[in-house]
């Protein structure tokens, strides 16, 4: 009985344990195909290794036909044909014998058949496909010759006797250049001639590979294999993720695929376990407002919401504030889509779909479990809406986040989604937005004068900055020449009081609340924190106005 290919590329040492688990799980998202295929597929082996398995597993010879070229003797022993029937081509005559080549074991099991063909005693070699093909379209016209590509351009050669499959080295390369960037997301793009790789960090893309368009497949497949993906899915949009460890330390990827006209689509974003888990101060609150923070999150009930757009940073202020409370005496529990960060000590549900496990259906549960404090990664309906409502206003502290432009927007947000107006307006005790600005690079930043154009924009006057420096963005080797270096919060935070519920049981507009909001609310807008930042030497103006400068044209007349 024959030895399993598997353990025979093993022994050889052309794969290890985890790569024939892989292969195996490839083999059995795609019905019919071979281990051997599979590995191939995945560019954990190549036609030589796989090749050369099988000669020890059929116990037959390896011939390298790569250089070979057959003889006009040989090509008349052995017939047009023939050579087209049983797929072989003649390699040379010895002892008697005539030497066929060919890429499928199985042909030796109809040597008969090719034996009276020829009319000859026969003996059988293996090579691989490629090679095959290529001699046979040379010396007999059949097909066409295959290019032999060289699929690790661009990276240094690696040793075959030591180092991993070729695609496995681009793709770890990949995921490892953006943790040394200090990329938030990556993103593979298959375009109509190549394969596009480009990396966000601090906010804002960057193209960072351009890769042939041969090897979108390849590439696709690995992640979509370290996914946890069905790689025999084309047509449908897939979720997965990614746990690996690289550079020394271990890091998760969230990753979400499309189908595209060229190809598919995959976005990954990097969860750095030592990395996400910052504390307040880092996040960008300074002075009163980290005062008043603080005094918000320690309340004992009610629902604390923080709103943005997507990529605004709103889990990692939760996170922080959790991280904050999180004591041996505090139970807190997390319903959250995706669990993005491991927070120890602390209860943490993910949301699943496909099951039925929805934010609505965690929370009922939790309240049965008596927690001090739950996160609710976002509230988006009203069913959810109302669950937090009533843990909130049976004695639970309760986080969760919001889509809106800004905070007084999140009140009138919830009314619309059916929660009635007195019960928004007595469950929710803060509401804060928030967005991520690039931080300037402390190294290469320098003084000067701001036209009074982008001074008009801010809203600022000439003698509100009269002796204060304000910095431009230049650009250095540490900061890889784009003046920034990190991120930093800007933010809007106001505490509910009698006046505010008030407007939000009458259901007033989100103009009327965030004008009370300033009034007895202690409400500082986006746009005169992100003054306080360019003041203090933090960014610049053009970068709060890019990051916010819609939000601030919209309501200019009411925080002036």
């Amino acid at each position: 009985m024959h030895k399993q290919i598997g353990q025979i590329l093993l022994a050889m040492g052309a794969i290890d344990e985890r790569k024939l688990k892989e292969g195996l799980e490839h083999q059995k998202r795609v019905p019919g195909t071979k281990l051997g295929k599979a590995l191939l597929d995945l560019n954990f082996i190549d036609e030589t290794q796989l090749t050369k398995g099988l000669c020890r597993q059929f116990n037959l010879p390896f011939v390298d036909l790569s250089r070979a070229t057959v003889s006009e003797r040989l090509q008349k022993l052995v017939p047009r044909g023939v050579v087209s029937d049983f797929g072989v081509v003649p390699v040379k005559e010895h002892e008697g014998k005539l030497i066929l080549a060919t890429d499928d074991p199985m042909v030796t099991f109809t040597s008969d058949e090719i034996r009276f063909a020829l009319g000859r005693e026969l003996a059988f070699a293996l090579t691989t496909p490629t090679a095959l093909n290529n001699v046979r379209a040379e010396a007999y016209g059949l097909g066409e010759k295959k290019e032999v590509k060289d699929r690790r351009r661009g990276f240094e050669e690696p040793d075959p006797a030591n180092e991993e499959a070729p695609v496995i080295r681009l793709v770890t390369e990949i995921l490892e250049q953006a943790l040394r960037q200090r990329a938030s997301d990556i993103h593979v793009e298959p375009l109509a001639d190549r394969v596009r790789v480009r990396y966000r960090v601090d906010g804002v893309m960057h193209e960072a590979h351009s890769l042939e368009k041969d090897l979108s497949g390849p590439v696709i497949t690995r992640l979509k294999v370290m996914a946890r993906m069905d790689i025999s899915e084309h047509r449908k949009p897939q979720d997965g993720r990614i746990a690996v460890s690289l550079l020394g330390r271990p890091i998760d990827l969230r990753v979400s695929l499309i189908p595209a006209t060229a190809g598919e689509s995959i976005v990954m974003r990097i969860l750095d376990r030592e990395a996400g888990l910052v504390d307040l101060t880092e996040l960008g609150f300074v002075g009163d407002d980290r005062d008043r923070f603080d005094r918000i999150i320690r309340r004992p009930n009610g629902i604390f919401l923080v709103t943005g757009p997507t990529g605004s940073g709103k889990t990692t202020t939760l996170y922080a504030a959790l991280k904050t409370l999180n004591k041996p005496n505090v139970k807190i529990i997390t319903a959250e889509n995706p669990v993005e960060y491991n927070l120890p000590g602390i209860n943490q549900s993910e949301v699943r779909h496909d099951i039925g496990l929805t934010f609505s259906h965690i929370l009922r549960a939790m309240l049965r479990q008596a927690p001090n404090i739950i996160l609710v990664g976002e509230i988006r309906d009203r069913e959810t809406a109302e669950i937090a409502i009533q843990a909130a206003l049976t004695g639970h502290l309760v986080f969760s986040t919001l889509h809106t432009n800004d905070a007084p927007s999140a009140l009138t947000r919830l009314v619309d989604m059916g929660v009635k107006p007195f019960l928004a307006s007595t469950a929710v005790m803060a509401v804060m937005a928030q967005r991520l600005v690039r931080k300037l690079c402390l190294t290469c930043r320098q003084p000067h004068e701001p036209p009074p154009h982008l001074l008009a924009a801010l809203g600022l006057r000439g003698e509100e900055v009269r002796g204060r420096t304000i910095y431009r963005a230049v650009g250095c080797k540490e900061c890889r020449f784009d003046g920034y270096r990190g991120r930093v919060g800007i933010f809007e935070l106001f505490a509910m009081d009698s006046q505010l519920r008030e407007l939000t049981n009458k259901g007033s507009s989100s103009m009327e609340i965030r004008e009370q909001a300033r009034l007895s609310g202690g409400l500082r807008s986006l746009r005169e924190d992100g003054v306080r930042k360019v003041l203090d030497g933090t960014t610049t103006i053009e970068e709060i106005l890019r990051v916010a400068g819609a939000v601030f044209s919209s309501r200019s007349a009411i925080d002036d």
